[in-house]
């Protein structure tokens, strides 16, 4: 099978008693960076010395059909150099194929930086989305943000130290100077440190020049209130595009927690006194806007 096992990112001490056992035992070790691996199996005193194979994301295509094979009459440990392996490491490519092949694969569950971040981060945590890295070029890494001007989430993001002052700004720029942001620096490390804040407030802070592993973590958008006029306007919109009235205010209701009955009797009212003509788009997510 393959074995898809979490390393330390950050704190040697984090390595799981099952993570150090499987080791132990290993005969062929998949490493994102077979130097960061054979450095990681000393520190953990692990006295096997499995056979280290490079998996990266400039190999992973190619190699995966050849690890599912091997994998076929041996165990197969997959280490990235910190965390978990598929999140932004490599492993996905391979795992799919597995799946394909009809290859077994099972997890070693460790330290995950996404999670601790958003742990201390204090912003909600009962919904977020991962997003992996922000784009590098200052063009894509705003369009980026665009398309999560209204997610109501919160967002996780993987960023460079070198990069962090422009990415605040643009997060400024885009989802608003006051959006809470916390910038998880160093986790599990002696450095550790959290900085919280309004957007812009942070952006000083980081051009100051700022060290070490990154991750941000950013606040959703607050909730639009949604009143029985928008509601009625999406409504009418659904309505202008052929669907019938009675499944409009049915998808509607559905969407918003509005009341079917209300949205579909103040259509009919609305159309009664002549007013269902074509409105403005409110400004909520998903609503259709003009063509």
């Amino acid at each position: 099978m393959i074995i898809l096992a979490a390393t330390p990112i950050g704190n040697l001490k984090d390595a799981s008693v099952r993570l150090v056992e499987t080791l132990e035992a290993a005969e062929v070790v998949a490493a994102e960076d077979t130097r960061v691996t054979a450095k990681l199996l000393r520190a953990l005193g692990v006295q096997n010395r499995p056979r280290l194979l490079a998996l990266h994301d400039h190999n992973e295509r190619e190699k995966a059909a050849e690890l599912v094979e091997l994998a076929r009459t041996t165990d197969l440990v997959v280490l990235s150099d910190a965390g978990m392996p598929t999140v932004s490491d490599p492993g996905f490519h391979l795992v799919q194929a597995a799946v394909a092949a009809g290859v077994d694969v099972t997890i070693i569950p460790g330290p995950s930086a996404v999670v601790s971040a958003l742990a201390v981060s204090g912003l909600p945590t009962d919904r977020f989305t991962f997003e992996g890295f922000l784009p590098r070029k200052q063009g894509e890494r705003v369009s980026a943000l665009t398309e999560l001007v209204r997610e109501r989430r919160t967002m996780v993001f993987f960023e460079s130290p070198n990069r962090l002052a422009a990415s605040l700004a643009d997060i400024a720029a885009v989802l608003g100077e006051g959006r809470v942001v916390a910038v998880c620096r160093e986790l599990t490390k002696l450095y550790e440190e959290v900085r919280r804040g309004g957007a812009a407030s942070l952006v000083a802070w980081a051009s100051a020049g700022v060290k070490g592993e990154i991750v941000l973590v950013v606040a959703g958008a607050a909730a639009l209130e949604v009143t029985l006029e928008t509601g009625l306007a999406q409504v009418r919109e659904l309505v202008s595009d052929g669907t019938r009235l009675k499944d409009a205010a049915a998808a509607i209701a559905e969407a918003t927690g509005l009341s079917k009955r209300d949205l579909y009797e103040a259509a009919l009212a609305g159309r009664a006194s002549g007013t269902s003509s074509r409105p403005q788009s409110p400004d909520l997510p998903g609503y259709p806007q003009p063509r």
